[in-house]
């Protein structure tokens, strides 16, 4: 069995567990999008998703282009990539997943102590840890641990060892950067609109002012992974203050523009505040 044969094997494999696949390229990296879907000019929305515009037959999109269709990962249109595939990975969050990626023996030291145990992968350098669960990814939310879930791929390591548990609190909490703008304090309303009147009941006008500044100078000052700052920015200052009314549409609009100077378009602002006020459940 060639190397191309056993990684779309492996694929297809992972496709009938209910696994999104897609192949790998040299260094972990996926294959680059072809040149209808460059620089968004498919209109940058993930390949067999029902979500949007693309319906390139490529391997495109990175973790987008991860799917469980047996015809899609065996059609011509990959061929070219899984002849030149250096491995397989799959979409986690596609699976409703969630992986911790523990880069060294520290990290691996520091999982044991804090998180419950779940599945483990053996990898190079370290270990995966597989929550049943979904959530926004993040990088380097603690010296070598990295979260590949939603808009993120893994590689493919093997089954692993141990029963699965569910996503736990722990895990959510270290994609948040700055846990001052995510503790909700108590709140008499129980479900307001997302922008309200401008009175907070539980703090202090200064401290909704410094939440939102703090919130602008994320955005503004991040270096790369810009959609992932925008949308757990947008998560944080929901989770203070979107449930008391006190935003107003001019709060929500400064973080929009913060958001746009960096490059995001209106759409992908919109986007990540509906997915950061459906995951809080506003």
């Amino acid at each position: 069995m060639t190397t191309t044969t056993g990684h779309l094997r492996t694929a297809l494999w992972l496709a009938e567990l209910g696994l999104p696949a897609l192949p790998l390229r040299e260094g972990k990296l996926p294959f680059g999008n072809c040149p209808a879907c460059t620089r968004s000019a498919c209109g940058d929305r993930p390949n067999m998703k029902a979500a949007g515009p693309c319906q390139c037959p490529a391997p495109c999109h990175a973790w987008g282009a991860a799917t469980t269709d047996p015809a899609v990962l065996a059609s011509p249109a990959w061929a070219a990539a899984w002849r030149q595939a250096a491995a397989v990975a799959y979409h986690p969050g596609g699976a409703g997943l969630t992986v911790v990626d523990l880069d060294n023996a520290a990290a691996i030291a520091w999982a044991r102590q804090t998180l419950p145990a779940t599945r483990t992968v053996a990898t190079t350098r370290g270990e995966h840890w597989i929550y049943r669960g979904a959530m926004q990814s993040a990088n380097k939310v603690r010296p070598s641990v990295d979260i590949k879930s939603t808009m993120s791929y893994a590689r493919w390591r093997g089954p692993g060892t141990g029963p699965m548990t569910a996503l736990p609190d722990a895990v959510r909490e270290l994609a948040i950067k700055d846990p001052t703008l995510v503790r909700p304090a108590p709140c008499s309303v129980p479900a307001p609109a997302p922008a309200g009147d401008g009175q907070c009941p539980h703090r202090t006008p200064a401290y909704l002012e410094r939440g939102i500044a703090m919130a602008e100078q994320r955005i503004t000052e991040a270096p790369d992974a810009i959609h992932n700052t925008v949308y757990r920015t947008f998560l944080a200052v929901l989770s203070a203050h979107g449930r008391c009314g006190c935003l107003t549409g001019a709060h929500i609009a400064r973080l929009f523009t913060a958001a746009q100077a960096k490059g995001e378009s209106v759409r992908h602002c919109t986007d990540a505040w509906d997915n950061a006020r459906t995951r809080l459940g506003l």
